[in-house]
């Protein structure tokens, strides 16, 4: 089978498997030895195909490498997790984005999509968060070991928190949030006067069309009626003519 794919896709390498997991199973080492004859380092793809969170993307890449424990226990292979990202190529992101532009909500606004996004990246923090605090009652339960790699990356980031407790900075959100309120409540208010303005404007195009059609409808219902009554007096006229000439 791979004879055959490289006979068919040349240029294209194999560098790694994938699985539709949901998580990583017993016998993936296993599998993933397998692979090193196609590839030297392959990766293992974990693919949710029935997503339960809609936050991220629905992927998990692995590679194994050696674990080296700190207590002098002999090392074992384990599966590291990877960054990784969805992409395509040009042919591809052409065709997504004409399907996207068919698909396309029109009537929801960029402010809509804009708090859309803001929201989704806070259910995003707030699950990885919760990701944190369970790996960390585990840890102090017992039932993980440490891993310092992960608790110095945790020390970077509480390193990177912003100190609440100084006036200044609180002043300093709180104005720049207001700011911000003071904007999407004008935009708000702009938004419903320009809407409730089309209404009227509407109601009044509508109302023009109406008189409009009510002229037109007199206008013919009054040439009928004078074509009617011309009839009717030529008719008279040439029967008084007949009855002369008798």
């Amino acid at each position: 089978m791979f004879a055959m794919f490289k006979k068919v896709n040349a240029r294209e390498k194999i560098v790694g498997w994938y699985s539709t997991g949901p998580k990583i199973r017993s016998a993936d080492l296993e599998i993933n030895e397998v692979f090193k004859r196609y590839t030297k380092n392959p990766i293992l793809v974990i693919i949710d195909v029935q997503p339960q969170d809609e936050l991220g993307i629905p992927t998990d890449a692995y590679v194994a490498m050696e674990e080296v424990k700190d207590d002098g226990t002999p090392t074992r292979r384990t599966f590291q997790h990877l960054e990784s990202e969805i992409g395509a190529e040009e042919a591809e992101e052409i065709g997504v984005e004409h399907l996207l532009r068919d698909i396309k909500d029109t009537t929801v606004s960029t402010l809509a999509e804009r708090v859309s996004a803001k929201l989704a990246s806070l259910k995003g923090l707030k699950a990885r968060l919760e990701d944190i605090h369970l790996y960390l009652k585990q840890v102090a339960d017992g039932q993980m070991p440490v891993n310092h790699e992960i608790t110095y990356l945790m020390q970077e980031v509480f390193n990177l928190l912003p100190n609440l407790n100084m006036e200044e900075l609180v002043r300093s959100f709180s104005v720049k949030t207001n700011d911000m309120m003071l904007v999407i409540y004008i935009s708000s208010l702009i938004r419903s006067v320009i809407a409730l303005h089309n209404l009227i404007n509407n109601k009044i195009a509508l109302k023009d069309a109406e008189n409009e059609a009510e002229k037109d409808e007199k206008e013919k219902k009054e040439k009928k009626d004078e074509e009617k009554d011309k009839k009717d007096s030529d008719k008279k006229e040439d029967d008084k003519e007949k009855k002369d000439k008798k």
